[in-house]
């Protein structure tokens, strides 16, 4: 199904925590009737805690304001946010709280990765920022560069939608009644802007593929470049077959990968694709100035995508995301220019060389892990037609 762009919208890109929470709090503070915020992680430290303040001044004023937090990645929400919430009248919930062991199982693998602000049917917020200060982490991972946008316009109706129904849906599973809502009211959908723009979700019910069938289209039609900022990626069958077929008809195509990690494993599985890469004249750099943590692209300077989900398997087949698609050329021209300044600023080229010095041990690390990776998909249920390439017919087989 081709993606049906909705005319008619403001889109403002906001790189990294600098400005994107300035910008969210000042929503927060003129809301008026109802406020919706998901995120993976929800951090007890200064940014958390203005958050977290200004949705209890929110919910004191009379807003309805309803806060949802994965139950792995925020684990620390229900001890050091909810009671605090909840005193100031806020209805807070975690999605999947762990009790006990993390155990690696399917269902448990279906996270909240979505980072998504729904205020007063309005405004949204879509990206891949969590709640969490940009220097919350070791000073060499400091600060965490990542992006979100701010949404206005007629594609909010389907974005306070999706909100609201992750809210029915964890209530009712978490048998909160009483954090039931209201029938909506009608949102606007006047046109504010000239930006033509899409939302997709990626859940395990009607939106399987819909993200990964979106940057594949794309891929599909590029003619000049294709430029990726992705914090974890480690794409499928599909993905890698439409990449390399752009490439060989002379697309130019680079790629921004983690130079510093949080998951060392699926960086290291990560790099047994970069000869492959580099073979089909794939550029590919590792941004080494700090952590990076974004999850964009633009393809021929027109189309963009800035959003919640990596293109690993972990993101495109079991965790809950979201992405805003933007088909505006000036949007995408900013989003190119701030990417290729990340590059250029701290960004490091794999070159050839590189990898043909590198020693056996080092291969053979990188291979073992992208192995152990694939292993792990497949004990979450997930075999060779879901993920894991056919390596005779996509020809990106890693290299040891």
């Amino acid at each position: 199904m081709d993606t049906e762009f909705v005319p008619g919208n403001r889109v403002t890109l906001l790189n990294s925590g600098g400005e994107y929470f300035p910008a969210l709090l000042a929503e927060i503070e003129t809301a008026q009737s109802e406020i919706f915020l998901e995120s993976y992680i929800f951090a007890s430290d200064p940014v958390g805690n203005e958050v977290a303040d200004a949705l209890c001044r929110a919910a004191a004023r009379g807003v309805l304001v309803n806060v949802t937090v994965d139950g792995f990645g925020g684990h620390n929400f229900a001890t050091e946010f909810i009671p605090r919430l909840t005193e100031w009248g806020v209805r807070a919930m975690l999605y999947r709280p762990e009790i006990g062991r993390f155990h690696l199982r399917r269902h448990r693998l279906r996270r909240l990765h979505r980072k998504l602000v729904v205020i007063d049917a309005r405004v949204a917020f879509v990206g891949g920022i969590n709640i969490i200060d940009d220097h919350n982490g070791l000073p060499e991972m400091c600060p965490r560069y990542d992006y979100a946008v701010r949404l206005e316009g007629p594609l909010l109706r389907e974005v306070h939608h999706a909100a609201r129904r992750l809210w029915e849906i964890v209530a009712w599973v978490n048998f909160k009644r009483r954090f039931r809502l209201k029938p909506a009211g009608l949102v606007p959908d006047d046109e504010v802007g000239e930006q033509a723009a899409a939302f997709l979700i990626r859940d395990n019910i009607r939106h399987r593929n819909d993200i990964l069938n979106a940057y594949i289209a794309a891929i599909n039609v590029a003619q000049n470049e294709i430029l990726i900022a992705n914090a974890y990626f480690l794409p499928g069958v599909r993905f890698g077959r439409a990449l390399y077929a752009a490439a060989q008809r002379g697309v130019q195509i680079t790629v921004l990968l983690q130079g510093k990690t949080d998951h060392p494993l699926l960086r290291l599985a990560t790099q047994t694709l970069y000869a492959a890469a580099l073979n089909n004249k794939i550029r590919v750099f590792e941004y080494e100035k700090s952590f990076m943590h974004a999850k964009v692209a633009v393809v021929d300077g027109e189309w963009a995508t800035v959003g919640s989900s990596n293109i690993d398997p972990f993101s495109l087949l079991l965790a809950k995301e979201a992405n805003l698609l933007v088909r505006d050329r000036p949007f995408a021209g900013e989003l190119r220019r701030s990417v290729w300044q990340a590059i250029n600023t701290g960004g490091r080229e794999i070159l050839h060389d590189e990898m043909a010095r590198q020693p056996v041990h080092t291969r053979l690390m990188r291979w073992l892990s992208y192995g152990i990776v694939r292993l792990l998909v497949g004990l979450t249920g997930y075999g060779p037609r879901h993920w894991q390439d056919d390596d005779e017919s996509s020809g990106v087989r890693p290299k040891p």
